[in-house]
């Protein structure tokens, strides 16, 4: 048998209100419960539930609005709550330390809110418990920590600790607990069978709110969440799209030295003098008229014209972040090299070389040439926030190289 205790995923602050969540569900439910027979059926739901307890369950056929925050802390059965509040724990306290505690509260019930809504589209029964709520906290979970694993005890002759990927126990908690395990254990009758609803609601909501969350960075983000991951493979996807293009290769490769190529591997004529001063003209009206991808194609082709071309000094740089934001790293790499390389002294230099540093370590993998950039800029940042971000990327690249720390 296997018995989660924990996952790998960092918590920096203490969850006291996912602990405050447990306890309330826990007191909830032996205040629910009646040892004494005196419960009745109620719709689906019989004894251990206690008679009091029929106004609180959210009724499908007439909800009211305190019901959407009650039915989420009664249970029917013991491994009903004992299921729920497992899950709660181990994908709880995560989310609550990388959301804080109000946001996380409100996060919580806000998932129990959108099941009990999903459930009221597909059912009149009543229905109780947790499982939405928590629904919404493991994807959130997932969406936050996509990349974490689980720590199990298990026994079976034998007692021991082992890890497992947490997106295989979310699967299977989506896939086994929530329609073949927990519905034996818990509730019969029609209520529990189309809980389905409520289950569905919440993972929704809880994934969509943390990927929210995460792109307008009301949550602090990391290398590691699902939109960073996201953003490595399609940046992954748009470098090797970038070097099919002969050019675009030779410029990753040689930087400024490199020479326009032909896809035959020829070397381009030289283009008249006339034509690379209609395009910096072009490219100045594109980025006058916030054209800003037209800019970025123009300069482009400014390239293949003349490798040696430089832009103004905000022209080159307005270029250079478009090319980042549009994905092409090589090209946004060999741009921010132009602008360093033809103002070493601009007031913004040395944030560009540590943003080079980055660009090389994080989405080109060249991990010599992100070092000697980060290298350069250690000891010049003043900025506290950019000088720790310096320190972290110099510590990946030394792993990568595997170097000790402060090697050059």
């Amino acid at each position: 048998m296997l018995f989660p205790i924990r996952t790998d995923s960092p918590v920096r602050r203490t969850p006291w209100v996912n602990y405050g969540l447990i306890g309330a569900n826990v007191l909830a439910f032996l205040a629910s419960y009646s040892l004494q027979g005196q419960g009745r059926a109620i719709g689906d739901y019989s004894d251990p539930l206690a008679a009091w307890t029929r106004s609180y369950l959210l009724d499908g056929a007439e909800p009211r609005l305190y019901q959407f925050f009650t039915y989420q802390f009664l249970h029917g059965g013991t491994v009903h709550l004992i299921g729920n509040m497992i899950f709660l724990w181990v994908f709880g306290n995560s989310v609550n330390a990388k959301m804080g505690h109000l946001p996380y509260l409100l996060f919580y019930l806000g998932g129990g809110i959108f099941a009990g809504a999903g459930y009221c589209l597909f059912t009149n029964n009543p229905v109780l418990g947790a499982s939405g709520a928590i629904a919404a906290v493991t994807t959130a979970y997932l969406a936050l920590f996509p990349r974490s694993n689980i720590e199990f005890i298990y026994w079976w002759f034998l007692v021991g600790v082992i890890e497992l990927p947490s997106v295989l126990i979310i699967l299977a908690k989506m896939i086994l607990w929530d329609n073949i395990i927990a519905p034996r254990f818990g509730d019969s009758g029609e209520s529990a069978q189309v809980a389905y609803g409520a289950h569905l609601a919440g993972y929704l909501y809880g994934f969509l709110a943390a990927v929210i969350l995460l792109w307008v960075r009301a949550l602090p983000r990391d290398q590691f969440d699902i939109i960073a991951l996201w953003h490595r493979w399609y940046h992954r996807q748009s470098v090797s799209s970038a070097l099919r293009d002969p050019t675009a290769r030779a410029i990753a490769q040689y930087g400024r030295v490199a020479r326009p190529v032909s896809a035959s591997g020829a070397a381009v004529q030289e283009v008249p003098t006339d034509h690379v001063a209609d395009l910096r003209g072009r490219i100045a009206q594109a980025l006058a008229g916030r054209d800003r991808v037209t800019a970025a194609e123009l300069y482009q082709e400014l390239l293949q014209a003349d490798p040696s071309q430089a832009l103004a000094r905000d022209q080159q740089l307005e270029v250079a972040y478009q090319l980042y934001a549009m994905g092409r790293m090589p090209q946004a790499a060999a741009a921010y090299e132009r602008y360093v390389q033809t103002y070493p002294s601009a007031s913004d230099a040395d944030q560009v070389r540590l943003l080079l540093g980055i660009i090389f370590a994080r989405d080109l993998q060249q991990f010599e040439r992100a070092r000697q950039y980060l290298h350069e800029v250690r000891n010049r940042l003043t900025d506290a926030r950019r000088r720790q971000q310096c320190e972290e990327w110099l510590a990946v690249t030394d792993q990568a190289l595997g170097e000790r720390p402060g090697e050059l």
